[in-house]
């Protein structure tokens, strides 16, 4: 078989494990662009009488159920599988779904939220961690990436619905049809995971090794289990998980504790939320509506018509940058994002307070060119690192452990998200971006100091990166395909 013929089918299979875990990325952005667009809607505050409260209690609801199920979705995830878990976090989604959607009041709208947090809480956990697995090593960066760069898919598909069913307002199916369209995703995921392989590294370490084997042919492209680099990868994950299973090692929280190198995986590992959920993309995912308005742009309907571009302003970026992460590396890809994103946010901060209450059309078009600047550099970066680099610096046998870690450390930075800022836009209007600007420095300067680089690196040549030795005697993946590519060149001349 041809490296073309490989290629393509390499390709094939990472496209439908990647599509199936748009239950995570999809409904995440969904339900936060639908927030952002239904609490503008006439119809929607009316229906529920809302202050500013109860529309921060109606968002945190989601996170609320998120962090109730990530103690435990670790375990879940371990014990069912990946596939499994996905399975079940996308009926929790439509039954969430479901129950907001029809809500007769404003404790019934609260209970749909958390039972789509509950779906949330488990997907982020079992697709994180069943993407890193069941790709090829060579694709690996870009799949995690993709998959999280959804997220503008879901954004996009919020507003766009929520802009046509604005023209029912005051009618409130104006508000329903939107709570009702986020069973969407899950349906569609459901009906592709049948024909999706369990993770090969939950197969091999179930005792289910040929399984595991012809997952591993599959997710490579090719053509027989002899192929030289699957033989590898599958030398590794046995030896790996052999080390993993000796001496009393477990699986779970003990044995993150009970070992410095997991220590130090899992502090890099939650890192990630506070990056990404609390250097400010959240204030506009969440309150664009206040921001656009503080800007002086006060009609819903162009609030929408911005989102919308907004929306796919950011996927083009954050397919960008995972195409990228590869090359430029994690670290690079972070600082970068991150740098500009403090530097943008200051300048969002500065053109709110001088046009924000101005009739000056220049100066409130200029803040709003600041907040797609913002949001594209978000996305280049920390987009795709959102679940590009947890599962990375994990090891299997805390991998599901640690992403529930991650889920619950989340979905905490989102409760205060939803449940500050409401505040701090009443209290200290403009100066909440400066604020928070100023804190993005100091996870600058954490990321500079502390994370460590995992491209170009199977997931078992990673944990050398920490435990000091490789738990394989065989050769990385690297070398081994540049003697074969040396062969091949030396076979051509």
């Amino acid at each position: 078989m041809d490296k073309y013929t490989q290629s393509l089918r390499m390709s094939l299979a990472t496209a439908l494990v990647v599509s199936v875990c748009i239950v995570d990325s999809v409904t995440i952005a969904y339900d936060g662009s639908v927030m952002g667009s239904v609490n503008i809607m006439e119809s929607y505050g009316a229906y529920f009488s809302l202050n500013t409260a109860t529309i921060a209690v109606n968002t945190t609801a989601v996170y609320l159920g998120s962090i109730m199920i990530a103690p435990f979705a670790g375990w879940i995830v371990d014990w069912r599988g990946r596939k499994e878990a996905i399975a079940v976090s996308c009926a929790f989604n439509i039954i969430g779904a479901a129950i907001s959607g029809g809500a007769q009041n404003i404790a019934m709208f609260i209970a749909g939220r958390m039972i789509i947090g509950l779906g949330m809480g488990l997907a982020q956990t079992s697709a994180s961690s069943y993407v890193s697995e069941t790709t090829a090593p060579k694709v690996r960066s870009l799949a995690l990436g993709m998959y999280f760069t959804c997220w503008a898919l879901g954004s996009f598909l919020a507003t766009g619905v929520c802009y046509g069913t604005q023209q029912l307002d005051p009618s409130n199916w104006a508000w329903r049809i939107p709570c009702l369209v986020q069973m969407f995703a899950p349906i569609c995921v459901l009906l592709i995971l049948p024909f999706l392989p369990e993770s090969p590294r939950w197969l091999v370490y179930n005792d289910r090794q040929e399984e595991g084997l012809d997952v591993l042919r599959r997710i490579n492209g090719a053509a027989s289990s002899d192929d030289p680099s699957v033989q590898l990868q599958y030398q590794e994950i046995i030896d790996t998980l052999n080390y993993e299973k000796a001496d009393g090692k477990s699986i779970g929280f003990r044995e993150i504790v009970s070992n410095a190198p997991n220590r130090k995986r899992l502090y890099l590992c939650l890192s990630v939320a506070p990056l990404t959920m609390l250097t400010g993309s959240n204030i506009i995912t969440y309150y664009y509506g206040t921001m656009l308005s503080q800007a002086g742009i006060t009609s819903s309907k162009t609030q929408m018509e911005i989102n919308l571009v907004l929306s796919a302003w950011q996927f083009v970026i954050a397919c960008a940058g995972s195409i990228l992460a590869e090359g430029l590396g994690r670290r690079f890809l972070c600082l970068s994002s991150l740098g500009l994103c403090t530097i943008l946010f200051y300048c969002v901060g500065g053109m709110t307070a001088k046009f924000g209450t101005s009739d000056n059309s220049s100066g409130v078009y200029g803040t709003v060119a600041f907040i797609f600047l913002y949001m594209g550099a978000y996305s280049f970066g920390l987009t795709p690192l959102t679940n590009m680099y947890p599962p990375e610096v994990l090891s299997y046998n805390i991998r599901a452990t640690g992403m529930g870690m991650f889920t619950l450390t989340a979905k905490a930075c989102g409760v205060f998200v939803t449940m500050v800022f409401p505040y701090m836009f009443e209290a200290i209007g403009w100066k909440t971006y400066i604020v928070n600007a100023s804190w993005n420095i100091l996870f600058f300067v954490w990321v500079f100091l502390y994370w460590v680089e995992t491209k170009g690196k199977t997931l078992e040549e990673i944990d050398e990166l920490f435990d000091g030795i490789k738990h394989s005697d065989t050769p990385n993946l690297s070398a081994l395909e540049e003697k074969i590519n040396a062969t091949e060149t030396t076979y051509e001349v």
